[in-house]
């Protein structure tokens, strides 16, 4: 608790109660500014963990009038789900602070979060570039394009903290390896050199993904590992259509395995539906709908406007419809509310 400002821990506290094993081991390291690794799996409190001590930083500099204008926290993810995910679920906490700061009467600068994706338009990017927010949600491939952009690169160099969420996703390909390149760019144009922090499920070896985190030549950059990592029970069923597999499967197979799917969705909750394709995407989704009712099934992909995957999202986590059909663009870490059953049609 002497960790952080007074009135930001009581949010904390009114909030959540007490610290998971992610926030208490990792925020010692993070206040003393060390790069650091944090392994916890899904709702561990990783995410948390992170951003709560760079929202105490940046609490506590607008309390006492010396916030700076700027970017100061950089915030990365693989998804633009997940970016738009963190960015409500920063601009709630925020607003609880702020309104817990006028309570007790004090003056201070909001802290404004800004998203930067593929879905952003022209007019919102030239937002951003003319009143910086102090926290960026973004992805790899939108920050290449503001280092690329003279006028988009400025904003950048007031970084202090950059977090990279799901970082095991991006450390096993060539987008983590351009990712990396941003990074050293990053380092060589901030005013100081930012504090990195990783969040990563709970994969092996966390040494080599710590080392791509922190990047630099022959160890000269430390980073902290932090892990609260635990196996978890899983119940595993692998289901087949009961007409014997061939090579290509025929309708009357297809029709057994929506049978299948659709009774497994009214057994349950909500389900969660992942396949590899956005056109299986669609034809599942459509399949589905004719036995369940339009209402009752969304789907998800990477082809589909920014307004209806956001509305797919939202009726996921409020529980307004049984089951979303959904390719890799919901994969990796939103917030999906009440799911208790997942289903992959097909290989992985």
């Amino acid at each position: 608790a002497e960790l952080f400002h007074p009135l930001v821990w009581q949010w904390f506290q009114t909030r959540f109660g007490k610290p998971t094993p992610a926030q208490e081991e990792g925020w010692p390291g993070l206040i003393r500014r060390e790069n650091t690794l944090i392994a916890a799996p899904t709702g561990g409190g990783k995410t948390l963990s992170a951003f709560f001590v760079a929202i105490n930083e940046l609490v506590t500099e607008s309390l006492e009038h010396r916030l700076d204008e700027g970017t100061q926290i950089l915030y990365l993810s693989p998804l633009r789900a997940l970016s738009n995910d963190i960015k409500k679920n920063l601009e709630e906490p925020l607003a609880e602070i702020s309104a817990l700061l006028t309570d007790k009467g004090h003056k201070f600068e909001p802290i404004k979060v800004g998203l930067r994706t593929g879905d952003t338009t022209t007019y919102e990017r030239a937002k951003l570039i003319k009143r910086p927010p102090h926290i960026l949600v973004t992805t790899p491939e939108s920050l290449f394009l503001m280092l690329s952009s003279p006028k988009a690169r400025a904003t950048l160099t007031s970084v202090k903290t950059i977090i990279i969420d799901e970082i095991h996703a991006l450390a096993r390909d060539k987008r983590g390896t351009h990712m990396s390149l941003s990074m050293e760019q990053l380092h060589r144009i901030c005013k100081v050199p930012p504090l990195r922090i990783g969040l990563s499920a709970t994969q092996r070896p966390l040494d080599k993904i710590a080392s791509f985190l922190v990047g630099g030549l022959d160890g000269e950059r430390h980073c902290t590992i932090v892990d609260v990592s635990k196996q978890r029970d899983a119940d595993i069923d692998i289901i087949t259509p009961d007409i014997p597999l061939s090579a290509i499967c025929s309708m009357e197979q297809w029709e057994n395995v929506y049978g299948k799917i659709q009774t497994l969705i009214e057994e349950h909750r909500s389900t969660l539906i992942f396949v590899n394709t956005r056109y299986m995407a669609e034809r599942i989704t459509f399949q589905l709908s004719e036995a369940l009712g339009e209402g009752a099934i969304a789907c998800h992909h990477g082809s589909l406007s920014k307004q209806k995957r956001l509305e797919a999202e939202d009726k996921l986590k409020k529980g307004e419809i049984k089951a979303i059909v959904a390719t890799a663009s919901l994969e990796l870490g939103i917030d999906i509310g009440t799911i208790d059953l997942v289903c992959q049609i097909s290989s992985p």
